[in-house]
């Protein structure tokens, strides 16, 4: 499919995406399998490939739902390249890297994932939504998070990748900043009353979609429930998935 900008688009049957953030192999692959039919894919991290490695995403990937590979890419244009190529053969559906890695490591990462049909969405991440204007300013950024992202986002978009990661709180800007095709795939979603753990930039669900995000990555919610697939279906039924 091919989306109003160009850009070669897949799409998913449910705009949830389980993150599931554990080292075992076995366990991880079982929750993927458990949740087929509830959510649109599965994200896997730091923890779980550092653990586990290539063939640890090909035995969740084998449960077959997509796989969001979350490792955010930050290095050198020509090491991201070779990243971004390497992750296609796992099948990978959607992959990070850091927006902060700057323009030449974007387009070099852009035009490593080319243009064939199953190209993977290559997403900048923005701002962590784990950090607020304090945690900015630490590091030397005078921008407030929402500044920041939409100024990386609208670089990435200039640079040809195909979304970004950003909290639930800068999907408007983005999305008004990047026009109606560039993808918004959105963590920090938390159900109404539950608590906001380590995420400082938080949305519902429904309240997220209703902004205009494209994919929401829900992780401890599901994971962390006494039933993660009566956890997962209870969020998709509240926003009609």
């Amino acid at each position: 499919m091919i989306d109003p900008t160009g850009r070669r688009t897949v799409t998913f049957a449910n705009p949830i995406f389980c993150a599931v953030d554990r080292p075992d192999v076995t366990g991880a692959a079982s929750l993927a399998r458990s949740l087929d039919g509830l959510v649109g894919g599965i994200k896997l991290g730091l923890e779980f490939v550092t653990a586990n490695g290539p063939d640890g995403v090909r035995k969740v990937a084998a449960a077959g739902l997509p796989i969001f590979l979350d490792l955010k890419f930050h290095d050198i244009p020509n090491t991201v390249a070779g990243a971004v190529r390497s992750s296609m053969d796992l099948g990978t559906a959607m992959l990070t890297l850091h927006a902060s890695g700057g323009p030449a490591m974007m387009r070099a990462a852009a035009e490593a994932a080319g243009s064939a049909e199953k190209r993977p969405w290559v997403l900048a991440v923005t701002v962590l939504t784990s950090l607020d204007g304090a945690d900015l300013e630490a590091t030397g950024v005078a921008s407030d998070p929402m500044a920041q992202a939409v100024r990386l986002a609208r670089l990435a978009a200039e640079c040809g990748l195909d979304g970004a990661v950003c909290s639930p709180r800068e999907i408007a800007a983005i999305r008004a900043a990047c026009g109606p095709g560039f993808k918004l795939v959105v963590p920090g979603i938390r159900p109404a009353g539950t608590a906001a753990g380590d995420q400082k930039r938080v949305m519902t669900a429904a309240e997220a979609l209703g902004a205009g995000a494209d994919v929401l990555v829900i992780g401890r919610p599901i994971t962390e429930a006494a039933d993660p697939r009566a956890a997962a279906a209870a969020i998709g039924a509240g926003i009609g998935a």
